[in-house]
């Protein structure tokens, strides 16, 4: 696995970009379509739809412990190539699904082709960088990522007027080949030939175990996770609380969307100014403690106004929670990764797993809650950030102990950053 030139610092940074806008775009393309959906395939329970997204995201999140050890056995390229040929396989189902639950498989399908994409983009960029110039290039691949879901509700919305929910689809088909093609032209293989591992259970095990027992991997995957669950939880309810239920936008619901991400984009980057002077522990932990205060204000904004608050000041206060919450992902990923460079494929694989199977089953739990009020929301961002900040105590008791990589070597002690 010979490595080539590698591309520049700016088109690295696109082309990873564009891979995780692929998974952004896979969710937030479909929000504005699921009344659309929901009127062609006859669903009578609206809190159904939520199962588009929950059906990727268990594809998804399974397949992600497969695509990992893989590339770390046979390099990051072919691996890529072959889960986007399943993502495409996928979208054509779904283009030509004659009933709910075909749809349904097909965006299983789906999970199971594009989680290659999530799992080697984290991977190929531990491949390249460490520490905190790998949170930087985290954040500015999340800013660029984010500029996705500002405008994909906005897109979707346009294929609904130009006449069917099929043609965002066909989007998430032109993109994918799109990824295809640049990544295919430009990026040279990653993987580090002494880092290579034989493809066996005992060695996923081995590493599988190796994350696990490392306090910094193992605390900021369960810290990423919960995270996780508030960004799905918010997913899966933005549709009825902005557009049908609450405050009934209609065609403005792809505008108040995108001004949330807005905020989350602009937190992305101000990550990457940052984190280089204040470090990640130091960023992830301000997030979530500031989180954990706006889910107070939401809570009490609920309260007070029977569930459902001005929209101006529940704008606000989710403008300023999610601007939070996106100092924390970022740092979080890079906290995991950094202990266990050498098998990134197996611990990408693993840590996005057990995130993304948090992220689906929480935000599926708090919404199928969802009452026609923003309390199930609030008291969902509220108990997952306070369990989030007992991991980060957890995880700050002392320095953990990283055992050595498989071929020798002392072990390290690593203080999580």
């Amino acid at each position: 696995m010979k490595q080539g030139p590698q591309p520049p610092f700016a088109e690295f940074v696109l082309v990873i970009a564009l891979m995780m806008g692929l998974i952004s775009l896979s969710i937030d393309n479909l929000l504005p379509a699921f009344e659309a959906i929901r009127s062609d395939f006859g669903i009578a329970d609206a809190n159904r739809m939520q199962l588009i997204l929950t059906s990727y995201m268990g594809g998804f999140a399974v397949m992600q412990l497969v695509w990992g050890p893989v590339s770390d056995a046979i390099g990051r390229r072919t691996v890529l190539m072959l889960g986007l040929v399943i993502y495409t396989a996928g979208a054509l189902l779904a283009i030509f699904a004659h009933n709910f639950e075909t749809l349904l498989v097909a965006r299983a399908i789906q999970g199971l082709g594009g989680a290659a994409a999530r799992v080697l983009s984290i991977a190929i960029i531990r491949d390249r960088y460490t520490g905190r110039d790998m949170a930087r290039v985290m954040s500015l691949t999340m800013m660029i990522f984010i500029v996705v879901p500002v405008i994909a509700p906005a897109t979707g919305s346009a294929f609904l007027v130009l006449g069917s929910w099929r043609y965002i689809f066909m989007s998430m088909l032109a993109l994918v080949l799109v990824v295809v093609f640049w990544f295919g032209l430009r990026m040279p293989e990653t993987l580090h030939p002494e880092y290579r591992r034989r493809l066996s259970f005992s060695n996923v095990a081995s590493g599988i175990r190796r994350v696990a027992t490392t306090r910094p991997s193992i605390a900021n995957t369960l810290a990423m996770g919960l995270a996780m669950g508030c960004l799905m939880t918010y997913l899966g309810q933005a549709q009825q609380i902005f557009e049908t239920d609450i405050y009934r936008l209609g065609h403005y619901f792809p505008l108040a969307f995108a001004l949330i991400a807005m905020c989350m984009g602009t937190a992305s980057f101000a990550n990457s100014r940052l984190v280089k002077r204040l470090g990640m522990i130091t960023l992830s932990r301000f997030g979530m403690v500031g989180f954990w205060m706006m889910a107070l204000v939401l809570l009490g904004l609920a309260l007070v106004y029977n569930g459902r608050p001005p929209l101006l000041y529940f704008g606000l206060a989710m403008g300023v929670a999610h601007f939070l919450l996106s100092l924390t992902m970022p740092n979080f990923n890079t906290l995991a990764m950094e202990p266990v460079g050498d098998i990134a494929g197996t611990a990408s694989s693993f840590i996005g797993c057990v995130t993304t199977l948090m992220g689906a089953v929480l935000g599926a739990v708090i919404g199928e809650a969802y009452d026609g009020t923003i309390v199930p929301l609030a008291c969902g961002y509220l108990g997952l950030s306070s369990l989030c900040i007992l991991v980060l105590v957890w995880s700050s008791r002392g320095v953990a102990s990283v055992p050595a990589p498989a071929g020798g070597g002392a072990a390290v002690m690593v203080p999580g950053e």
